[in-house]
């Protein structure tokens, strides 16, 4: 029995798989990104997000890839791909089975031919059983081909939701930031547009000004009454959808005059050919299409007979004691073959099916790739050209201040209408949000580069 086990064994393993082997479909990368590069660091580091030297931001991320449900929900589908691998693998070697049986029959003595007393029979039966497909054809090793693809597919998924992760609590950490620095200017704004309304309302009980002006200067008040209220209120929803990545509903986070951070060293973005080894959504589809490209091969080793080893050693007898006896000993062993001679195209159809899946994750691969240079491309123009307007934004900012300290002063002189005023305070207020929008849309087109250059994972 050893020597025909061995046997099959040596057999399946030097029978050749059908079904074409995977290779790496060739793209067409250009050699260089059209962005001018903006990286000064010679890698992506693995904890980007500590760059910008947050401690808040540190945790809240640490936390996040503890606790979010989406990354509980990718671990368990890892489990379940290396469940499904070892199952596959395990088809390639015999199953051993162990089964006992008993039984307790009464026979007629009144048939044709007459059955010998005793007519009530005990029967017990004790066996050891194994079966065997000899793999000529590859079919098993191509399935567990497929099942390992899968496998290392998921850790690559599971790497993609902790990457979107990370980046989504960056992002929304910053932008409850920049909301809390806008909620400060609003706050102000309010402040001094109370001042102008006393002051528009002295100047009309001194006969200075007319209740135009009060009238004026009270919707002023109320613009920024609901600016305030605003802001306010998408605070509260980026406060509610950290607490939600963070799987801690009751999470609040104390508003703080602390600015953002400053714009940290930007990765290089290296060759656009690197992406297929960095990004882990890259390589997940990659390994997508090597599982979908061994099916093929499960498909076509059905056109090939499909062979079996049988055996199994055990004793029959009329008691369980003396089943085990060697005069009672029992033992068979076989070999069968099935072959499908008319299936009416059946297989040929699987066979298409499985060439067209793997037609469709070569598209799926190909698409991943063009998507992430473009992301990579995206992200280095946006860096690139909002690095270079925060200046210019910062300068509009201390110009609209400086006009409106100006125009208030020749407001309370008589020199100005009230309408000079309300025009260079509606400028300065957007001009100041402008400075704190700017410098998060800088913040975010850099997570995004990180995100986009594969950041925050290891093969």
């Amino acid at each position: 029995m050893k020597r025909i086990l061995a046997s099959a064994c040596a057999l399946a393993l030097a029978g050749c798989a059908v079904g074409p082997d995977y290779q790496r479909p060739a793209l067409d990368m250009p050699g260089e990104y059209t962005a001018p590069e903006v990286g000064a660091q010679a890698a992506v580091s693995d904890h980007w997000w500590t760059l910008y030297g947050d401690a808040t931001l540190d945790k809240l991320v640490a936390d996040a890839l503890q606790r979010n449900a989406d990354i509980e929900l990718a671990v368990a589908r890892v489990a379940e791909a290396e469940g499904t691998l070892k199952e596959a693998g395990a088809s390639l070697f015999p199953e051993i089975d162990a089964g006992v049986a008993a039984s307790r029959t009464r026979v007629s003595p009144s048939t044709a031919l007459a059955n010998p007393p005793p007519l009530i029979r005990n029967d017990v039966r004790a066996v050891l059983a194994t079966s065997f497909e000899i793999d000529f054809w590859g079919r098993l090793r191509r399935g567990r081909e497929a099942a390992a693809a899968l496998a290392e597919g998921s850790h690559y998924g599971r790497d993609v939701v902790a990457l979107s992760i990370a980046g989504l609590v960056t992002q929304t950490y910053f932008n409850l930031r920049s909301l809390d620095a806008q909620l400060t200017l609003a706050e102000s704004t309010l402040a001094a547009r109370k001042d102008s309304l006393d002051v528009a309302r002295s100047r009309a009980n001194a006969g200075l000004a007319s209740d135009l002006d009060i009238n004026q200067a009270q919707i002023a008040l109320s613009d920024a009454v609901l600016q305030v209220r605003e802001l306010q209120r998408q605070r509260d929803l980026a406060e509610h959808l950290l607490a939600t990545l963070e799987g801690k509903l009751d999470l609040r986070i104390a508003r703080t005059d602390t600015p953002l951070p400053a714009l940290p060293a930007m990765p290089s973005s290296g060759l656009p050919s690197q992406l297929l080894e960095r990004r882990p959504d890259v390589r997940q589809a990659e390994q997508n299409l090597a599982s979908a490209n061994a099916q093929i091969g499960v498909a076509k080793a059905a056109y090939f007979p499909t062979i079996s080893l049988t055996a199994n050693d055990g004793g029959q007898s009329t008691a369980l004691a003396s089943a085990l006896n060697a005069q009672a000993g029992i033992w068979s062993v076989g070999a069968n073959a099935l072959m499908p001679l008319l299936d009416w195209g059946k297989t040929s159809a699987r066979v298409g099916e499985a060439t067209a899946r793997r037609d469709q994750a070569v598209a799926t691969y190909r698409k991943t790739a063009e998507t992430a240079f473009r992301e990579v491309a995206d992200a280095l123009t946006e860096v690139r050209v909002y690095r270079d307007v925060e200046q210019e934004v910062r300068d509009r900012a201390a110009v609209a201040r400086n006009t409106l300290q100006l125009v208030n002063s020749r407001y309370k002189s008589g020199y100005s209408a009230y309408l000079e005023v309300l025009d260079a305070q509606r400028t300065a207020n957007d001009a100041e949000l402008a400075v704190e929008r700017q410098r998060l849309a800088l913040l975010t087109a850099s997570v995004n580069l990180m995100k986009a250059l594969g950041g925050g994972w290891s093969s």
